[in-house]
């Protein structure tokens, strides 16, 4: 029994007394089920293939708070392609991209993190290339903290409902104001782009996604396996630009 089989088997045994509400399905998901239906669409859905963008110094969270979440989904694949083997975040641990820019890859999800490194790259004029072919064959395009940066610079985001990292808004929302800007909420879904707010909102946004595609049941499940608190209200943004 691998590491992901061992925690399912005991959210099963610690779900058992849990109150219902944890598994009540979502009225607004895209796919609205009961806790029983979820699971047993959990053991034959194909995996969501997950495309992750990585650079030397992303934002360390942007990256692996989103992929920790979507990692616990049972059925799922992901991939980090980035500009040479070896990336470092911006924290200094380093990882090893499964893949090199400039290949394309068909994907579900595409993630783009942000950090110090997003600065530079909103002048790479390969990365942006790669970007918006990237973007043609990825069913949904997710921004976390200043990653968005980089889909506006791409002009991906024109016309778009959006949001960025609080701390990084003016400079964020000044690369393109073709884009519809949120100055307060923690995560904006506007179609096939999810851009959330800064580091931590990744976390959140991801469960959002998770919830929105295989029902609240699933989001709960998860949250209570990370023991992490869920601000399910993307409304409720602490950290809002207030003009």
């Amino acid at each position: 029994m691998n590491r992901r089989e061992f925690i399912l088997a005991g959210s099963a045994m610690f779900a058992a007394g849990l109150s219902p509400k944890l598994f009540a399905a979502s009225p607004t998901a895209t796919h609205s089920q009961t806790g029983a239906q979820t699971l047993a669409l959990d053991q034959t859905q194909a995996p969501l293939k997950v495309l992750a963008l990585v650079f030397d110094d992303y934002e360390t969270l942007d990256l692996h708070g989103p992929i920790e979440m979507l990692g616990h989904l049972p059925s799922v694949e992901i991939t980090l392609i980035g500009p040479q083997p070896t990336v470092r975040s911006y924290q200094g641990p380093r990882v090893v991209a499964d893949r090199l820019l400039d290949a394309v890859v068909e994907c579900d999800l595409l993630l783009i993190p942000g950090g110090m490194g997003a600065r530079k790259l909103v002048d790479d004029t390969r990365l942006l290339d790669w970007l918006k072919r990237q973007a043609k064959v990825s069913n949904k395009i997710f921004s976390v903290c200043t990653g968005a940066a980089l889909l506006a610079k791409a002009d991906l985001l024109d016309g778009v409902s959006a949001t960025t990292n609080k701390m990084a808004y003016s400079w964020v929302t000044g690369l393109n104001d073709k884009v519809i800007w949120q100055p307060s909420a923690r995560w904006v879904d506007d179609g096939r782009f999810l851009t959330s707010s800064g580091v931590s909102a990744g976390i959140d946004a991801a469960l959002f996604f998770i919830a929105q595609t295989y029902g609240e049941a699933q989001a709960r499940k998860i949250e209570t396996l990370t023991e992490y608190q869920w601000n399910s209200d993307a409304d409720k943004d602490p950290y809002a630009v207030i003009s």
